[in-house]
Parts: structure tokens; C-alpha cells; sequence
């Protein structure tokens, strides 16, 4: 087989070379073989101050291949789709696995968990977009965001449109793939005032480009972020309650995710191992996946085992009704995967009634963060401590904005002390969130 470029998308010819794939580990001895290949192009630009800094254009292809003899595992990957690279890759993953350790979970996912029928997810929105319209959209978000004097500089604002398409096949009859694009516009700029310098910015990412916020929006927003940190104040060290806003917010449900994903359960490295069926969050909280909502950013008909992904609820009623697993973590559970190789979709936890602005009332006094710094969180323990920036929040209204500043506490009890979710949904990524009210943390200045 010729090698394949990057712009033809064709997964047809993508499920031909997985076939190939499977037939050459088996006629190199494997006794199982699965085998993921993706192709994809896109443009990226960027400007800063009116000018532009980069433009690139790139086409990426791989393919990746997992052999197994019995219980013996080995794997090779390579960027390089022609017919003799594919059996080099074939024969280096083969080479691998006749000397690695016998495993007795190592293997491929239950055929019976197949996803032999799946739904058009509306996943694929080609975006014919050239250098230089994006460039003159880039320019255009970026100008919205320097209106203000005090907007002295800039990081610049960026457009991207990516399509790909990816396959995945293994020898127990499966194959499966599907297209998809992420098209992206974000800027990031610079305000000074009085000596004091600060930086923000906002994004908006989408599988359809006529879903993105506006250039205008964008640039706006991230202008209007900018500015309201200037003036920052230090805090002294207190304990008072805490207010995550929405994008930040996700954040502490992927630490949770993580807890209850299949890897650090079975190494005993997770705070919440055993609490399946245990009281995690307050009784209002439910998180669920959502794995085929049409045209979300998470959204996947199958996992990166071919297992097929289905609705389900994590938490309910405040309960962690089950773990995030693939086959081989379910394995050494002595459970049944989840579906979640490669991680959650769409994950979502329900929002109350109240928008921010009144889980700033509810609080009345405390802390809202707008931004963490740092990876201060400990996965054993559950110990959670990060360096933050905010607001300073009296009789429910922003009095100042804070930096320099860390929050911590212990992961678990925070998940518990949850007062509130609100509705201002960020619906940007995999996880999906509204701000989060925490009833306590200790808050130590600079």
C-alpha cells in the first residue's frame, strides 16, 4: 500500500491497512493483535499586535500496534504507513512481546463488548478555512480585546481548524472508526496599570466552526478578564469558603475521575479506593457520561478497545455507583470494563438553580478562584493544595482581585462539603461544569 496523506480521510483505506495490520501479526505468530491509526491536517495562526507571528499547516498520521503471544504483551508505533514500515512495526511489537513477562490480564477487551452498531455522532464539520481569512479573523478577535488603553500588550489570537479520522481494529473481528474536527479561537492579552501588570485570556473550541463564539466575543472577554485582575491584592491566611469558578471547576472533578479510574485503584495509589457504593458528595450531586451527545467535544461511540460506550451514571444521590475501567484495570479488579479506555466522555455533573452571581450571594463571604497554578495534588492522600488567583468576595459582590495566594485542603472532604454547582455551565471540553461551591479551605497569602 501506498503511504496515505493526511487529507484524504478515507476510512476505508484506513480500515484496509488495519486488516493488513491484523493479518501481518498473525503471520508473524501473534496470537491477538489490535492496532489504532489516525490520520489528520489542519491550519493554525496566530497574531500579535496586528501582525502576524506564526501560520502552519500540518498533516500528522501514526499508526499503533499491540501484539500479544498468550499472556505476553508487546507494542510498537510509527508515523510511517507504508506497506514495509507496517511490518517492521508488526515485527518490532512482536520482538517485544516474545520477552516481556507473562501477564494473565493482558489481552483484548470481550468481543461481546463490541460496538458492532453505533450512532453518527455528528462528529465531522470540514471548516474550508484559508490562511487568509484566518488571519483576518485573528486580527479581528485580537483588536476587540486591545479597545482599552490599559491594554498594553499582547499574547496574540489564534484560529485553528483540525479534521482527522482514526480506525481501530483488532483480531477478534472489530473494526470501527469515525471522523471528526476541532476548530478553536482563543487570544490572551496584557493589561497594565500603575505599575502592576496582568494577563488573562478566553477561548472558545467547537466541533462546528459556526458553534465558536464570535472573534468579537472572544477578544472581549479576554480584554474584560484581563482588566478586572488589575489592582490584585495579597491575602493573609484564613480559612473561608471557596467558590470554583466553572472552568476551574473541572478541574477538581477530573482529580476525582482520576481516584476512581482503574490504574491507581488496583496500585492502591487512590484516596477513594473501596468507596464504591459510598457517600462521596453531598446527596444533591450527580455526575454522569454522556458519551453520545451529538456534535460534543467527548463524545466517542467506542472506547481505545472497541468496547461500545454507553450513558452512565458515576455518582448519584452523592453515591459513587462505580469505577472508570478498562479491560486490563477491570481485570485486576476482578470486575468488568466500564467502556472507559482512554478515559471518561463527556463527564457532567448537574447544575442547581443558581447562576454565579448568586453562589456569590449564597457564600457572601470568601474566595472565588479564577485560576489555579501548580499540580499540588496527591493522589494517595487526597491532599490538595494550589496556588490560585481571584476575587476577594464581601456581602456576595467582588470587592478586589487576590494573586499570589494558595488554597488547600483534603480532596475527599471537599468533594463532601460541596455546597452548591451552578448553572453556568462551561460546556467547552470532556468535562462539563458549572462554577463550585466548597463550605471550607484554608486560603494562606503571600
Amino acid at each position: 500500500m501506498t503511504q496515505l496523506q493526511a487529507t484524504q480521510f478515507d476510512l476505508d483505506d484506513l480500515k484496509r491497512l488495519a486488516d493488513q495490520l491484523l493479518d501481518e501479526a498473525k503471520r508473524q505468530g501473534a496470537t491477538g493483535a489490535e492496532t489504532d491509526i489516525s490520520v489528520d491536517s489542519g491550519l493554525s495562526v496566530t497574531v500579535r499586535l496586528g501582525d502576524v507571528e506564526t501560520l502552519e499547516h500540518h498533516k500528522d498520521q501514526d499508526l499503533a500496534v499491540v501484539v500479544y503471544f498468550g499472556t505476553r504483551r508487546g507494542s510498537s508505533s510509527s508515523s510511517d504507513l507504508t506497506t514495509e514500515a507496517l511490518k517492521e512495526t508488526v515485527r518490532a511489537a512482536c520482538r517485544i512481546a516474545r520477552y516481556t513477562a507473562e501477564d494473565k490480564c493482558a489481552g483484548l477487551a470481550d468481543p461481546e463488548l463490541m460496538a458492532r452498531n453505533y450512532p453518527d455522532l455528528d462528529l465531522d464539520h470540514p471548516w474550508e478555512l484559508g490562511a487568509e481569512q484566518a488571519v483576518d479573523i485573528a486580527i479581528e478577535c485580537e483588536a476587540a480585546a486591545r479597545v482599552d488603553k490599559r491594554i498594553t500588550n499582547s499574547d496574540g489570537a489564534t484560529v485553528s481548524r483540525l479534521r482527522g479520522a482514526s480506525v481501530y481494529g483488532n483480531s477478534q473481528g472489530f473494526i470501527g472508526g469515525y471522523r471528526a474536527t476541532r476548530h478553536s479561537l482563543s487570544c490572551a492579552v496584557i493589561g497594565q496599570q500603575n505599575g502592576q501588570m496582568q494577563r488573562d485570556y478566553w477561548y472558545s473550541v467547537a466541533r462546528d466552526k459556526a458553534w465558536l463564539e464570535q472573534p468579537q466575543t472572544v477578544g472581549r472577554i479576554a480584554a474584560e478578564r484581563t482588566l478586572k485582575r488589575l489592582g490584585a491584592h495579597r491575602l493573609g491566611t484564613c480559612q473561608a469558603p471557596v467558590i470554583f469558578e466553572a472552568g476551574v471547576a473541572r478541574g477538581l472533578l477530573g482529580h476525582f475521575v482520576s481516584a476512581i479510574s482503574g490504574g491507581a485503584l488496583y496500585r492502591k495509589a487512590s484516596f477513594l479506593v473501596d468507596h464504591a457504593g459510598k457517600q462521596v458528595f453531598p446527596s444533591f450531586v450527580h455526575i454522569h457520561e454522556q458519551p453520545h451527545l451529538k456534535g460534543a467535544m467527548g463524545s466517542a461511540p467506542f472506547d481505545n478497545e472497541g468496547v461500545a460506550t454507553r450513558p452512565r451514571d458515576l455518582v448519584t444521590d452523592g453515591v459513587l455507583q462505580g469505577y472508570v475501567l478498562s479491560s486490563y484495570s477491570a481485570c485486576r479488579l476482578g470486575l468488568k470494563t466500564t467502556g472507559n479506555a482512554g478515559g471518561v466522555r463527556n463527564l457532567t455533573i448537574d447544575p442547581g438553580p443558581n447562576d454565579l452571581s448568586a453562589l456569590l450571594k449564597l457564600m457572601d463571604t470568601g474566595l472565588l478562584v479564577t485560576e489555579l497554578i501548580g499540580h499540588g495534588f496527591n493522589m494517595v492522600t487526597g491532599d490538595y493544595s494550589r496556588g490560585a488567583a481571584g476575587f476577594w468576595i464581601e456581602g456576595g459582590e467582588i470587592q478586589y482581585p487576590v494573586e499570589e495566594i494558595t488554597i488547600a485542603g483534603n480532596l475527599k472532604d471537599m468533594l463532601l462539603s460541596m455546597e452548591a454547582v451552578g448553572n453556568d455551565m462551561d460546556m467547552r471540553g470532556n468535562v462539563r461544569s458549572g462554577s463550585i461551591f466548597i463550605e471550607r479551605m484554608t486560603v494562606a497569602g503571600g
